[in-house]
């Protein structure tokens, strides 16, 4: 017969066994990933991760343990057991969920799961349409695996609980479940040393994957969440006056003004500001990508000015929308389009616009609620916003709304009714997974890799239609298009999540606004998404001083940075890319992750600065 004083170490134990459980799956699912790791990296994998796993297990047997102490001073009428049961089995279903999740998402987004999804919440079928299509059944399979494995797990090492002894009278049981209680302050902790446990006490690899791969889900959801909300910089590598000074050297003048492409005396050009989903410059074939993905831009880039060292500020497009429109940096662990009262401070090229006489107006043929951009978009102030909604449902795909080239055709069909000069965004998305689109294939292959390269193909050919109708219109030969990624992609090659491949991004200008002189200009100095607003502004012959994170890219580079620098941020890191090469670093293991040879120290450091001052004034908005 099992001793009473044994279930609270026995419901602990459960748990430990589910997350050993999980992170096994995890390692299962991406089996390809696993096997690629060094010899003996797997064991080690679940012992640096033990740590997590109790601290995870211990805030789960927090308030069942609180219950066993008031369940043995009240006695048999207090149903424990009953009640123990309905708070395990609440929380089993959440830490399935979420460990399916994880699995669903580590893919595409190359992080362990952590708070990001929250700002999906009120749109989940999208945020799903990120795991790829024909997953649905073996997910919901898997989530009903874990919970019958947990069902299973519980009735064997828990059971069902004993009754008190005859003659141990209700006190001392309770002092006896206080005690157990107690000690979970060392698992909470993850041990008696002076700092809590963090997600850098399991990272012990070179490779990501082994890293992420130790992280326990559950602890790292509430971690982020308490991470992102609270009032520190948890990224502070140098005193606040350096990192002021390293990061404020990317910004100073540096000579003659802007180089001048507009056809001289253009007053108020109209604007056709278009950004493409994913298009990753792995698949430009002018920026030194794969041949014959992207025929519209690659033709562009010899007829309008190409930049052919632009990098996406961040991974997600939330975050992308934010850095094109606003100048604004992305935040390595959240995003401040997650905070209205934050965005509201932030600078907005269409509300910039707004006040020199543009109309404005917004077309998507996804919903704007998805990842609170709707609010971002009417604080910004467009006149006009048109959304999944106003589409027809054969227009629509199954996943994400209307198809690329009906966002375009509507567009323009109504960009003629548009007052000018205008300021008109168009985001597309056919080329977010799960790849969808109504175009026969042009290169072989079910893959993920071959599904998205047809889907950029299809919103590329889509877009030279697109162009090919507008310079027939009577708006053309006022207005400058500015095309530009949200943000790259991991494929084609599955580059790693820190990779600089994955977030080199094409950025071009046409239009008949454009001088001839200008037509087949490569501009070279390596830039950020944050950079476009800078550059469109002073070319409208407006000033930029609202956008203190963007720099025009048309001007002469910093003394400091004579060949320009882009500084980017993933999950939780940063790379900054020159000329010399790419610096990449790892915020919660501390260290670099990749870095080219040519790369000097102070290019890492100017990139911890950055990261500091940017996060800090992230805070202070």
């Amino acid at each position: 017969m099992r001793n009473r004083f044994a279930f609270q170490p026995r419901y602990f134990l459960f748990w430990l066994a589910c997350f050993v459980a999980a992170k096994a799956l995890f390692l299962l699912y991406y089996l390809t990933r696993t096997l690629a790791l060094p010899a003996g990296t797997v064991p080690r994998i679940f012992g640096y991760g033990l740590r997590l796993d109790a601290s995870a297990t211990a805030y789960l047997c927090l308030l069942p343990f609180l219950l066993f102490v008031v369940g043995s001073l009240a006695g048999p009428r207090f149903a424990l057991e009953r009640l123990l049961r309905v708070i395990t089995a609440g929380a089993g279903v959440v830490v399935a969920t979420f460990t399916v999740a994880d699995l669903a998402l580590y893919g595409p987004w190359g992080f362990r799961l952590d708070a990001t999804p929250l700002q999906y919440l009120s749109t989940p079928a999208e945020a799903l349409a990120s795991a790829g299509p024909g997953l649905g059944a073996l997910l919901l399979g898997l989530w009903l695996g874990l919970l019958g494995l947990g069902w299973g797990l519980y009735n064997g090492i828990v059971g069902r609980l004993p009754t008190l002894l005859p003659g141990f009278g209700r006190g001392r049981a309770a002092l006896a479940g206080l005690l157990y209680l107690a000690l979970l302050v060392v698992p909470l902790r993850g041990g008696l040393q002076q700092i809590p446990v963090n997600q850098s006490d399991v990272y012990f690899a070179s490779q990501p994957f082994a890293n992420h791969a130790a992280v326990n889900v559950p602890w790292n959801v509430l971690n982020s969440l308490l991470l992102q909300n609270g009032p520190t910089n948890h990224y502070q590598f140098l005193p606040d006056t350096a990192a002021d000074h390293l990061t404020a050297a990317l910004y100073a003048p540096a000579g003659p003004d802007t180089t001048r492409l507009l056809r001289p005396g253009l007053q108020k050009p109209n604007v056709l500001f278009i950004i493409l989903e994913s298009f990753t410059a792995k698949l430009v074939g002018h920026l030194g990508g794969e041949v014959g993905v992207t025929p519209t831009l690659d033709s562009l880039s010899r007829t309008g000015v190409s930049f052919r060292n632009v990098y996406a500020a961040g991974d997600r497009s939330q975050k992308g929308l934010v850095a094109l429109l606003s100048g604004y940096p992305n935040q390595p662990a959240t995003s401040i389009i997650k905070y209205p009262r934050k965005t509201e401070r932030l600078p907005h090229l269409a509300r910039v616009l707004g006040g020199q006489g543009y109309s404005t107006a917004y077309y998507h043929g996804g919903e704007l609620a998805f990842a609170n951009m709707k609010s971002y978009l009417v604080t910004a102030g467009y006149q006009h916003l048109t959304e999944r909604a106003d589409f027809a449902r054969q227009d629509q795909n199954a996943k994400w709304g209307a198809h690329d080239h009906a966002l375009l055709a509507r567009m323009l069909r109504e960009l003629p009714r548009q007052r000018q000069p205008f300021f008109v965004t168009a985001f597309t998305l056919s080329s977010h997974e799960p790849f969808d689109v109504p175009m026969r294939p042009r290169f072989p292959g079910a893959d993920e890799a071959s599904r998205f390269r047809n889907s950029v193909f299809y919103t590329d050919h889509v877009l030279g239609q697109f162009l090919q109708t507008a310079r027939q219109q009577p708006w053309w030969p006022n207005t400058l298009v500015v095309l530009v990624a949200d943000h790259g992609h991991p494929q084609p090659g599955d580059s790693p999540n820190h990779a600089p491949a994955k977030f080199q991004i094409p950025l071009l200008l046409t239009g008949g606004a454009l001088a001839p002189a200008a037509q087949g200009r490569q501009v070279l100095t390596y830039g950020s998404q944050t950079d476009v607003a800078a550059t469109l502004l002073h070319q409208l012959n407006l000033p930029a001083t609202n956008f203190p994170w963007s720099r025009d890219l048309l001007a002469p580079a910093p003394p400091a940075w004579p060949g320009g620098a882009a500084f980017y941020c993933f999950t939780d890191g940063f790379g900054v890319a020159t000329p010399a090469g790419t610096v990449t670093y790892d915020n919660v293991a501390r260290r670099v992750i990749e870095q080219d040879s040519a790369v000097s120290r102070r290019q890492l450091r100017f990139g911890q600065a950055y990261e500091q001052v940017s996060f800090g004034d992230f805070l202070g908005k």
